[in-house]
């Protein structure tokens, strides 16, 4: 492939390389190829490892462990892999017996060096791989503290999808006079992905019946398109296990994917993906980013990425190694500002597409839904309207005891600011509706406080004034 192409060259020579390819390129083969030339010649140490592959997930780890398996087959070279959610003795063994590529997540390989289970001081190659997702995901300050540990003189080579400034920041403190390769554009779809877009209407605003609205769109995609198998991306982890409930439910093979789960339940499932034992896998990203199954049919986008980049990634699980593939977003109304990020990254408009057969919202229910709310209003206007009533009635009775006790002695003007006053007395405690009422009708509408010179004209009409307009 390109990136292969032009990397594999300048690995073999020694140089630092910063790559960026599409995702589904081969950017796996272009660092493992050459690091199994490089490293068959030496010999390994207990516990020192002499390279050392960083990926952000478990499954990309994993794979990428498979991968050195099928192309070191016939060299004697070994290899570990450090990821969390398994035993450490098993990982522990196989640092003790001394390993030419160690393969590891962060977190995994810092709880190894801090148990001393782990020496970084023999490493001579370092591969960085999805660097763009470490730093999504946090680790950029993990990876920092892990490259502290190794050798000055390296070898490093950073892989990666897309180029923000902040992995080119990355790049400049970790690489020393790299080498720059960019075989396409960064965050471009590959051109075998025919991509297209279904937006949902008719579902109101509720969040529940939105959710069930995108639910009933996702089934009729599947069957209209009848997918070989299909990977489902859904933002939340609830939602992952909500979709694959209801996709068992209406008979369809489903399985849900995400960081909760127990490794064992997600190495399980995945390897059923692949196997074709399962053919619908619901997903959240921690199955966005470099996990290779080369024939995913379609993609799924039951909701729309929160960063236009993670789009790229999540439809470049189809259309894999000049393979044709389809990817298919539900957009909801309120997600359309996000969709339009991911069609200014891609510098393109996404084709939308209406799915026959589907109930589309009518005028009359339109009228129905917006008749139900303004029935509504007015009841609840006039519930508060009786309270403010009995409020007036009551605080009236409450305030005219007082101002007759006190009429022998005090005049009838004394008497009435004492009238005014203990209205907004009750009303400060107990009243609603009484106390703004009484409170509005006693107030010098024209005299505004805290307004200055920039008064509105309608405030500085009477209240009578403004209930007549």
């Amino acid at each position: 492939t390109p990136i292969q192409e032009k990397a594999i060259p300048w690995v073999l020579q020694g140089r630092d390389v910063l790559g960026c390819a599409q995702t589904g390129t081969g950017k796996t083969a272009s660092f493992t190829l050459p690091m199994i030339d490089i490293l068959a010649q030496g010999r390994v140490r207990a516990r020192m490892p002499r390279s050392l592959i960083m990926t952000p997930t478990r499954e990309l780890a994993q794979q990428i462990a498979e991968n050195f398996n099928t192309y070191g087959k016939y060299t004697p070279l070994s290899m570990a892999l450090l990821i969390g959610g398994v035993s450490f003795s098993d990982q522990e063994k196989a640092l003790d017996k001394g390993v030419d590529v160690l393969i590891a997540t962060p977190g995994r390989l810092l709880d190894h060096f801090e148990r001393g289970r782990v020496l970084l001081t023999d490493v001579r190659i370092l591969v960085v791989d999805e660097a763009d997702r470490m730093l999504d995901m946090g680790f950029i300050p993990d990876l920092e503290r892990i490259a502290s540990l190794l050798p000055q003189i390296r070898q490093t080579l950073l892989f990666s999808a897309t180029m923000p400034p902040e992995i080119r920041r990355l790049a400049d403190k970790f690489l020393m006079n790299p080498k720059e390769i960019t075989v396409s554009k960064p965050a471009t779809a590959a051109e075998t992905i025919k991509q297209s877009l279904v937006m949902v209407t008719g579902a109101g605003r509720d969040q529940t019946s939105i959710a069930k609205r995108k639910r009933e769109i996702l089934r009729k995609l599947i069957e209209r398109e009848q997918p070989k198998n299909a990977i489902i991306f859904c933002n939340r982890k609830v939602d992952v296990d909500i979709v694959a409930k209801s996709l068992k439910k209406y008979g369809y093979d489903a399985a849900p994917i995400h960081g909760d789960l127990d490794q064992s339940q997600r190495t399980k499932t995945l390897e059923g993906f692949r196997e074709g034992n399962i053919r619908l896998l619901i997903a959240s990203d921690v199955a966005a980013r470099g996990l290779d199954v080369p024939s995913v049919s379609h993609v799924f986008n039951f909701d729309v990425p929160g960063h236009a980049e993670d789009y790229v990634h999540r439809i470049g699980r189809t259309g894999r190694a000049g393979r044709e593939g389809k990817a298919f977003t539900i957009v909801v109304p309120r997600d359309e500002k996000n969709f339009e990020d991911v069609e200014k990254l891609l510098q393109k408009e996404i084709p939308r597409v209406e799915l026959p057969n589907m109930p589309k919202p009518t005028a009359a229910a339109d009228r129905t839904d917006d008749g139900e709310k303004a029935e509504k209003k007015p009841t609840r206007t006039r519930t508060r309207s009786r309270k403010s009533d009995k409020t007036e009635t009551a605080s009236a009775e409450k305030t005219e005891a007082p101002a007759k006790a006190e009429a022998p002695e005090t005049s009838e003007k004394a008497a009435a600011p004492a009238k005014s006053e203990k209205s907004e007395t009750s009303g400060g405690k107990g009243g609603k509706g009484g106390s703004k009422s009484s409170r509005r009708s006693d107030r010098n509408d024209n005299n505004v406080v805290g307004l200055g010179d920039h008064l509105p004209e309608f405030i500085a009409l009477s209240f009578e004034e403004r209930r007549a307009s």
